[in-house]
């Protein structure tokens, strides 16, 4: 093997290397967000609440959905298109299914009257939870990518780096996820 050829098998790929740019900085928002929380914790006027239930579903949901899409990106390195296919479907589903505990959750707070006018804890409470959302919903976008490739029918891509990025991505909303409903239930 060439010396040239050697050094482009050590470069990082551009998509991944934005990637992981984009990540550093979703981690300092939400390190900023947490922390801010923290501080703002220590008012007189702070309010404890407890989360719905639905949460928990949710992050199972996540979890899961983790899981099939390293199943999927498995599938994929393996040629096994029919099993990538499926199981990218059963992330995106998982995914959707996630994003609508989520709003699950929210109705059972609003449904309480704890809303965002109440108090500033649970003004944090919405800001995080829902910006994860968001990004979950980015990820969303990004599998019906995949699964809209994974269906062309006109072009065969045996390219990995977008499962990859995609995967990647995912399972750091995932872990994103379970860091965030830890922070909120350990700090009230």
């Amino acid at each position: 093997m060439s010396t040239v050829a050697m050094e482009q098998r050590k470069r990082i790929h551009p998509h991944k290397f934005t990637l992981w740019v984009g990540i550093a900085s979703i981690i300092m928002m939400f390190a900023g967000l947490t922390s801010a929380y923290i501080v703002k914790r220590n008012q007189a006027n702070w309010f404890s609440f407890e989360l719905p239930i639905v949460f928990w579903y949710s992050t199972a949901v996540i979890i899961i959905s983790s899981i099939t899409l390293w199943m999927a990106q498995s599938a994929f390195q393996q040629r096994e298109m029919a099993k990538y296919r499926s199981l990218v479907v059963v992330t995106l589903v998982l995914g959707v299914l996630f994003i609508g505990l989520q709003f699950l959750g929210f109705s059972e707070l609003w449904a309480k009257g704890l809303t965002l006018q109440r108090n500033v804890s649970l003004s944090f409470m919405y800001i995080i939870v829902g910006l994860h959302g968001l990004h979950v919903i980015g990820g969303i976008i990004a599998l019906f990518v995949l699964f809209a490739k994974a269906f062309n029918t006109k072009v065969k891509s045996y390219d990995i780096v977008p499962v990859e990025v995609v995967s990647t991505y995912w399972h750091f909303v995932d872990f994103l996820w379970i860091y965030l409903l830890i922070f909120l239930i350990m700090i009230r």
